[in-house]
Parts: structure tokens; C-alpha cells; sequence
């Protein structure tokens, strides 16, 4: 009877609500069983942003931000590929955002928008935008959305040689594109309003394998 009230505390502990402001998730090894499962306040969507940061030594593909539908497995990826760029899909179709300056060891925010009525996607790194690539798309519908895992079917068929190796942060999703001045504002920490359909602020998250929730580190210790 204890390990059956520990196995549920477990769990309930497992899928909450929570503010993550100054923490981070960490992804400490290369394993297919690691990852977060993020549930959405929106389920039907026209157009899509995505904001993140994220430190990471690989140099090897891995998955950043993983959206899966019933009808495309990749409805909304965002993806680092082992060649120069970053990749953004949409119902399985990819452009490529190339030059940028992704340094290993270091931490980068990334933002992605997508709208279904141009089917133009953009991604900024570093409060960089690249150009408008279209990547064309219907509307997406029922997701599952996780993070540490790329996912080949939906909310599951994970490959541990596409796994996240790192610490992420700092996670939200808007239901609409986000203007420049709100993009700046989350590449820059300043007041931006926060995620409709994701928000660290309230997150709604489960945690599976090998996944850390801590405090951010920084450089700013002291004598």
C-alpha cells in the first residue's frame, strides 16, 4: 500500500502547473527515453510562434522544439541538422535558415513564426531575423508538443541520435506571429507578454526519463 501511495504522489508531482521563471530544463544525456510533454492552452492553430533558449555542446542534428499532429508527423519542428543552418517544417516540409553564428557552450534565443494564410515561416537567433522563407501549410490541429525528442510519429517514435543534450528555458508559444518590437522584447528580457498557448510563467508540463528542473545558472557570482 505505501509503494502504491508513493507511485501516485509520483505522478501527480510529475504533471503540474508551475511558474518556471529563473529555472531551466536539463537534458543530461543522449538517451531516447528523456523528455518533457508540454500541454497547450490552444489546440487548433492559424499561425504559430515559438521562443526558446537553449546551451548545448553537440554537434550532431537534435530536435529544439517538436510539434506533431495526427496528420504530419513534423507539423511544427524546429530542428538543428548537423550541416550549417537551422530548420524550420511544417507539415512535414522544411526550409533551411542558413549563416548563422550557432556557437557551441553558449546560450542562444531563438524565436520561429509561421502563418498559414502566406505559408511564410522566419526564424531570429539572437535578436537576428533571417529572411521570410515560405514553407506553405494548412492549419494544425490537435498537437503534441514535446521537448528533448524529435518526434516520428505522433507523441512518440523517438531516435536517441536526434535527442537534446543540453539545458533549455525560458519556453512560449503564441497562437498568432509575434511583431518585431515583441520579438526584440523576448530576445531581450523586456516585458514581453507571455505565451497564450505555452507560457513559463504557468507552464503545464510532464517530465519523463533523465529530466532536471533547476535554476538557471549564470555568471554573475560574487566574493
Amino acid at each position: 500500500m505505501e509503494c502504491v501511495l508513493l507511485l501516485l504522489m509520483v505522478t501527480a508531482c510529475a504533471a503540474i502547473t508551475q511558474d518556471l521563471s529563473g529555472k531551466m530544463f536539463t537534458f543530461p544525456q543522449e538517451t531516447n527515453t528523456a523528455y518533457v510533454k508540454l500541454t497547450p492552452k490552444i489546440v487548433d492553430f492559424g499561425a504559430i510562434t515559438v521562443c526558446l533558449r537553449t546551451i548545448t555542446d553537440l554537434n550532431r542534428n537534435y530536435a529544439l522544439f517538436s510539434l506533431s499532429a495526427t496528420s504530419s508527423h513534423n507539423a511544427f519542428l524546429i530542428f538543428k541538422p548537423t550541416t550549417d543552418g537551422i530548420e524550420i517544417y511544417v507539415h512535414d516540409q522544411a526550409e533551411t535558415f542558413g549563416g548563422e553564428d550557432y556557437k557551441v557552450n553558449t546560450w542562444h534565443s531563438i524565436c520561429s513564426t509561421w502563418d498559414s494564410v502566406t505559408g511564410v515561416a522566419q526564424l531570429w537567433l539572437d535578436n537576428k531575423p533571417f529572411i521570410r522563407k515560405y514553407v506553405g501549410g494548412a492549419r494544425i490541429k490537435m498537437p503534441s508538443i514535446i521537448i528533448g525528442q524529435e518526434q516520428d510519429s505522433h507523441g512518440g517514435g523517438f531516435d536517441k541520435t536526434q535527442s537534446f543534450v543540453g539545458m533549455m528555458s525560458d519556453v512560449h508559444m503564441w497562437d498568432y506571429t509575434l511583431s518585431t518590437c515583441e520579438i526584440q522584447k523576448y530576445m531581450l528580457d523586456r516585458n514581453l507578454t507571455p505565451g497564450n498557448v505555452l507560457n513559463w510563467k504557468a507552464l503545464d508540463y510532464k517530465t519523463y526519463g533523465r529530466v532536471l528542473t533547476e535554476q538557471k545558472t549564470t555568471c554573475s557570482c560574487t566574493e
